[in-house]
């Protein structure tokens, strides 16, 4: 090998050395990328199993409360009747 194959050599692995460094920073910018993506999505998904548990509970509530509300209009129409027939 004598100089000039050095003169290439140098250059030719430098350039190819940039694109190998180029491509992996973009696959670690990728797979780092990604990674946060899932962890976000992981948690709007407990946030999403949350709010459909907060729903049903609300739903349970709802029903109750429709239920005792018409018990009170029962006692208040019989209060009514008492206080209109005294």
């Amino acid at each position: 090998m004598g100089p000039p194959a050095n003169t290439f050599l140098l250059p030719t692995i430098l350039v190819l050395g940039t694109i190998l460094i180029i491509f992996g920073m973009k696959f670690i910018a990728a797979a780092r990328s990604d990674r946060l993506r899932l962890a976000g999505e992981s948690g709007y998904r407990a946030l999403a199993e949350k709010a459909a548990v907060a729903q049903v509970a609300n739903a349970a509530s709802l029903t109750t409360l429709q239920a005792d509300l018409a018990d009170m209009k029962g006692r208040l129409a019989a209060i009514e009747k008492l206080l209109r027939d005294v």
